[in-house]
C-alpha cells in the first residue's frame, strides 16, 4: 500500500515538473468552445429573426453549417489578425530591446577598452614606482653607510680633539711654569742688581769682588 502511494506521489511530482500549469490546455480549449458556442448562438438568433421576417425556412437559403463555418472562419481571421498585430508589436519590442542590448554591449566594450588602457597605464606607473622605490632604497642604504662612516670619523675627530686639547693644556702648563721661573729669575736678578748698586755706592773698594760675584750669579 505504501509503495503504491509512493508511486502515485512520484507520478504527480513528475507531472507537475513536466507541465508547469496542468490545466492550461483545458482552459484554452474551454475558452475556444465558449467562443464557438457564442458564435452559434448569435447565428441561431440571426436565422430565427430572418425566419420570423420572411416566414419561411427554404432549402435555397444557406445551410446552418455553411453559415456557421463562415462565421467561425471570420472569427478565426479576426483572431489571427489580432495575433499577428500582437506578434508584430512583440517583434518591434524585441527589436528595440535587441538594439538596446547592442548599444549596452558596445558601451560595455568601450568601457572595457578604456579600463584596459587605464590598467595598462597603471601597470606602467606601478613599474615606474617600483623602480623608483628600488633606487631610493639603494640610495638610502648608501646614505646610511655614509652616515655610519661620518659618525665613525666624527668620533675619531673628537678623540683627536681631546688628545690635542690635553696636549695643548700640558704645553700651556709647561710654558706657564717656564714663564714663572723666568719671572722669578728676572725678579731675583733685578733685586740682586739693585742690592749690588747700593753696595757699590756704600763700598767702592769692593767693586772687583762684586763683579766676580755678579758673574758667578749670572752663571748660576
Amino acid at each position: 500500500m505504501e509503495s503504491w502511494r509512493s508511486h502515485v506521489r512520484g507520478e504527480l511530482y513528475k507531472r507537475d515538473c513536466l507541465q508547469k500549469d496542468p490545466f492550461a490546455g483545458l482552459l484554452v480549449s474551454l475558452s475556444r468552445l465558449e467562443e464557438k458556442v457564442d458564435v452559434r448562438d448569435k447565428l441561431l438568433d440571426n436565422l430565427q429573426s430572418c425566419v420570423e421576417r420572411n416566414g419561411a425556412w427554404g432549402p435555397n437559403n444557406l445551410s446552418f453549417k455553411i453559415q456557421l463555418a463562415l462565421r467561425e472562419s471570420e472569427q478565426d481571421r479576426i483572431k489571427l489578425r489580432e495575433h499577428v498585430c500582437d506578434l508584430t508589436a512583440a517583434l518591434y519590442l524585441k527589436d528595440a530591446e535587441l538594439q538596446y542590448c547592442h548599444a549596452q554591449v558596445s558601451r560595455f566594450r568601450n568601457e572595457a577598452l578604456v579600463f584596459g588602457r587605464e590598467m595598462a597605464t597603471l601597470k606602467t606607473d606601478m613599474a615606474d614606482c617600483e623602480y623608483s622605490l628600488e633606487l631610493q632604497s639603494r640610495e638610502l642604504l648608501c646614505q646610511k653607510r655614509e652616515l655610519e662612516a661620518l659618525r665613525a670619523e666624527l668620533c675619531a675627530v673628537r678623540h683627536e680633539k681631546e688628545e690635542l686639547l690635553e696636549r695643548w693644556m700640558t704645553e700651556k702648563n709647561l710654558e706657564a711654569h717656564r714663564v714663572n721661573r723666568y719671572n722669578k729669575m728676572h725678579e731675583r736678578w733685578h733685586r740682586f742688581t739693585g742690592d749690588l748698586l747700593k753696595a757699590q755706592q756704600l763700598h767702592p773698594d769692593d767693586h772687583a769682588d762684586d763683579e766676580q760675584d755678579q758673574k758667578d750669579a749670572i752663571r748660576t
